[in-house]
């Protein structure tokens, strides 16, 4: 996917479209996340839209539930999605990452040539 580290290193105007490229593909798997965790605490919790979404961006984004979860279905749930948000999380941010470290190794080796 990114040029080989004995090629010559990127424009800057195509790194910055890659990491254009990482920023969006990083929004449509928060996006995504955010709506399994809303579906999930409206359809197992039978919490309205605005809490679902609450409760589903708090762990998403690593802070925990906000709303005590009553039914073993809920709590299920709740337990899988914290799980799937962690992975979620390595995710999104190797994704953002990823071009900005392959920059920075590519400079430091070809000034070691």
């Amino acid at each position: 996917m990114f040029e080989h580290h004995k090629k010559p290193l990127i424009p800057r105007k195509a790194f910055y479209i890659r990491l254009l490229r990482s920023f969006f593909w990083s929004a449509i798997i928060v996006s995504v996340s955010l709506l399994i965790g809303i579906l999930g605490y409206h359809f197992t919790e039978h919490l309205g839209w605005i809490d679902s979404l609450l409760n589903a961006s708090m762990i998403l984004g690593g802070m925990g539930p906000v709303d005590v979860l009553r039914t073993p279905t809920g709590k299920l749930f709740a337990s899988f999605y914290a799980l799937f948000s962690g992975l979620a999380l390595l995710t999104i941010m190797s994704i953002v990452l990823a071009p900005v470290l392959h920059r920075f190794l590519h400079k430091f080796h070809l000034a070691e040539n």
